[in-house]
């Protein structure tokens, strides 16, 4: 089970206090001389008081399963379900070892039927087999998480799901967009390479998130760019001029829509740092990567011009530009 909030932040705080003195950087009263490190990468979701932090491939892990449930249309009691049983299972890390053949995100067997060693080493396809093994399971919704859970599992410890469970339904509704901005991470962002538009009008890095979402959420609708880019439309130094950004659009406004554009942009924080993703937009509010990525999701305030407010506001989409150079 992860860590909560506070052992995290005091064990980044020694861990920064030693790299401090070693590289001979003097702190007074929590606050240092020199240069100030870095925060440490992480993700934690708080939902009604309940906080779980996340090192950064545990997140991803868990926006993979809850976003293919998402495209399935279900709902969050499913997500924790899958997720406890993650948990337990390989502590959501897709490890390529386990008890005799098991293997992946969910400890599948290919000798009992899950599928081949790279299919249940592939995270979509892991999670789509246990929700598939998951409905047939009659009234799974209303059954305990670690009896659902061993239904689909036939685990040899079944009431170790439970375990997990609290945490499992903190995330389940942040990744579903249940709980809005519940869901953030810290990321240090790297330099990188400029890259160059492509044919259709994105970079490399902003076409892989493009591709990245569909996989997960299968088809979406979504605009911001086209073949041989765009210069229009937007406010002056977009990342959209610069084929770095996708808007996906959740119109019409309905409380559906806004559900599932928390889903989309929560995911998106959960897998900024393997996307290198640099800010997401939505609903009035912006999560940016690096240095501000530790003040969580912020109030975002539209730029002071003419046109469709719901749109300047981000209403009706989410918003997502990757990192420049």
């Amino acid at each position: 089970m992860p860590m909560k909030r506070g052992a995290v932040v005091a064990v980044g705080a020694v861990a920064a206090l030693a790299l401090a003195v070693g590289a001979g950087i003097s702190w007074i009263s929590g606050k240092g001389v020199g240069p100030l490190l870095p925060p440490p990468e992480q993700c934690q979701a708080s939902v009604n008081g309940n906080t779980v932090v996340l090192d950064l491939e545990q997140a991803q892990s868990a926006a993979i399963i809850a976003g293919v449930a998402v495209r399935r249309g279900l709902p969050a009691r499913a997500v924790t379900i899958a997720l406890a049983t993650a948990y337990q299972e390989s502590d959501l890390r897709n490890v390529n070892h386990g008890d005799r053949d098991s293997l992946g995100l969910f400890q599948q067997r290919p000798s009992q039927g899950w599928g081949t060693a790279a299919q249940v080493r592939d995270p979509h396809y892991a999670a789509w087999k246990f929700y598939d093994a998951l409905v047939k399971v009659k009234n799974y919704e209303r059954l305990a998480v670690t009896v659902a859970a061993d239904k689909v599992q036939h685990s040899a410890f079944p009431n170790a799901y439970a375990d997990h469970e609290g945490d499992a339904r903190v995330l389940a509704s942040a990744l579903t967009g249940q709980s809005k901005g519940a869901l953030s991470c810290t990321v240090n962002t790297a330099s990188l390479q400029a890259e160059a538009i492509g044919k259709n009008g994105l970079t490399p890095r902003a076409e892989a998130v493009r591709q990245d979402l569909a996989k997960t959420f299968g088809r979406l609708s979504t605009g911001g760019y086209a073949p041989g880019g765009i210069s229009t439309g937007h406010m002056e130094g977009s990342a959209h001029y610069d084929g770095r950004a996708v808007d996906i659009f959740v119109k019409p406004i309905s409380t559906a829509n806004t559900v599932k554009g928390w889903a989309l942009a929560q995911y998106l924080v959960a897998r900024a740092e393997q996307l290198k993703i640099s800010t997401v937009i939505f609903s009035d509010h912006i999560w940016t990567a690096g240095s501000r990525s530790d003040n969580g999701w912020r109030a975002y305030k539209p730029p002071q011009r003419a046109g469709n407010q719901d749109t300047l506001r981000h209403l009706d989409h989410v918003h997502v530009d990757v990192i420049k150079s």
